[in-house]
C-alpha cells in the first residue's frame, strides 16, 4: 500500500501560480504512475496530469501549456506546477497512485482562483 498527502493549496488570484506537492509513503514510489485530479463545484473527478515511472507527462487539454506534473523518486514526491490559473480551476486536487489495477487517493487539497 502507499499513503498519499497533498499540500500546497491556497488562494490564489487569476493569472497567479501555486505548487502542489503530494508525499507518498509506504510503498516503493518508482513503482507507481502517479497523477493529479481534480473535482470543481458539482463536478465529477477529471483528470488533469498524469506521469509514468518513466517520467513522461500527459495533460487534459484545458491545463496544456500552464500546467506541469513532475516527480521527484528520491523524494517520494510529485509535484503540479500551475501557472496563469484561472477561475474554473477552483477545485479539490488530489493526488493519484496507480499500479496495474490499483488506484490510492490523497485526502484532496483545495485550490481557489478568485480575485
Amino acid at each position: 500500500q502507499v499513503q498519499l498527502v497533498e499540500s500546497g493549496g491556497g488562494l490564489v488570484q487569476p493569472g497567479g501560480s501555486l505548487r502542489l506537492s503530494c508525499a507518498a509513503s509506504g510503498s516503493i514510489f518508482s513503482f507507481y504512475a502517479m497523477g493529479w485530479y481534480r473535482q470543481g463545484p458539482g463536478k465529477q473527478r477529471a483528470l488533469v496530469a498524469t506521469i509514468t515511472r518513466g517520467g513522461s507527462a500527459n495533460y487534459a487539454d484545458s491545463v496544456k501549456g500552464r500546467f506541469t506534473i513532475s516527480r521527484d523518486n528520491a523524494k517520494n514526491t510529485v509535484y503540479l506546477q500551475m501557472n496563469s490559473l484561472k477561475p474554473e480551476d477552483t477545485a479539490v486536487y488530489y493526488c493519484n497512485a496507480n499500479l496495474v489495477a490499483t488506484d490510492y487517493w490523497g485526502q484532496g487539497t483545495q485550490v481557489t482562483v478568485s480575485s
